[in-house]
């Protein structure tokens, strides 16, 4: 059973809160000089793999993610007129803080599951992908799973 409370709370965080960080960050981008293509910067959102394949449990967060998802093309859409760029990641099972505090066979469970390489993703990977968009211009309205191959089974 789902409590609403709760559900309402993390769509609140990850969808709504990531709608008013790109609200917020585009109209600053409308101010800035464009580029000699016309760029005038690049929002770059963050969804996750549960997006597609939520496990049980995790109704609240992947529709928040979800949600990122859909917002990706017509924000892209949207903010075109004024030379932004819009794209997601959606990363599966990276290294976090978080992951850190877990133990190494729990951390080795989860690198089972991935296909290739096995092994969770390193926070240097989504830095050199969101490096990767911003440098090509005709990436716009996209999303991109960085995550070895995994698709989440419902458990």
């Amino acid at each position: 059973m789902h409590n609403l409370a709760d559900y309402a709370r993390v769509v609140q965080i990850n969808l709504i809160g990531s709608f008013n960080v790109l609200a917020i960050a585009a109209r600053a981008m409308t101010g800035l000089p464009a580029t000699e293509t016309g760029e005038r910067g690049v929002i770059i959102n963050t969804a996750s793999v549960a997006a597609y394949e939520g496990q049980v449990g995790q109704a609240a967060y992947a529709s928040s993610k979800g949600g990122i998802v859909g917002l990706t093309l017509p924000a892209a859409r949207d903010l075109a007129q004024y030379g932004i760029r819009v794209n997601t990641i959606a990363p599966g099972i990276l290294e976090t803080p978080m992951l850190a505090s877990v133990s190494d066979e729990f951390r080795a469970g989860l690198a089972a599951g991935i296909p290739f390489p096995q092994r969770l993703g390193r926070p240097s990977e989504y830095a050199d992908l969101a490096l990767f968009i911003i440098d090509h211009e005709y990436i716009n309205g996209e999303v991109i799973r960085l995550d070895a191959g995994l698709r989440m089974a419902s458990r």
